[in-house]
């Protein structure tokens, strides 16, 4: 059975210089908190100049629950190698992972759950 994670790394920005904080800020309208997604190759999102906090989310899967650590560890280093690949200091970083089959459906989730489910005609 393959399990579907969501998996969010927090970090802090640290130390940036002005031309760093001037380039993440002009870039702040492609990492917006409102326009989150879960992806393969992460999505980032913070709120500078207001916070130095980030998040990154990360869409992966595993085969079993035993593998959940190994998946937040490769989204921690994917998280750290983008930053560093742009020259971002950070710190801090910490993840934590939704196994999203044991997340209960709410009402929403549930009535289309009942949608798909074939149901014997009534007599």
């Amino acid at each position: 059975m393959s399990r579907s994670l969501r998996v969010t790394v927090r970090g802090v920005f640290d130390n940036l210089s002005e031309a760093q904080l001037a380039e993440l800020v002009a870039e702040r309208d492609e990492h917006d908190f409102l326009h989150t997604a879960y992806t393969a190759d992460g999505y980032l999102a913070y709120d500078l100049p207001a916070r130095p906090f980030f998040t990154f989310r990360f869409a992966d899967s595993v085969g079993e629950q035993a593998e959940i650590p190994a998946a937040r560890a490769r989204a921690e280093a994917k998280a750290a190698a983008w930053m560093a690949g742009r020259g971002f200091p950070v710190r801090e970083l910490s993840s934590q992972a939704v196994d999203m089959s044991v997340v209960p459906l709410g009402k929403r989730g549930r009535r289309e759950a009942d949608k798909s489910v074939a149901r014997p005609p009534v007599s």
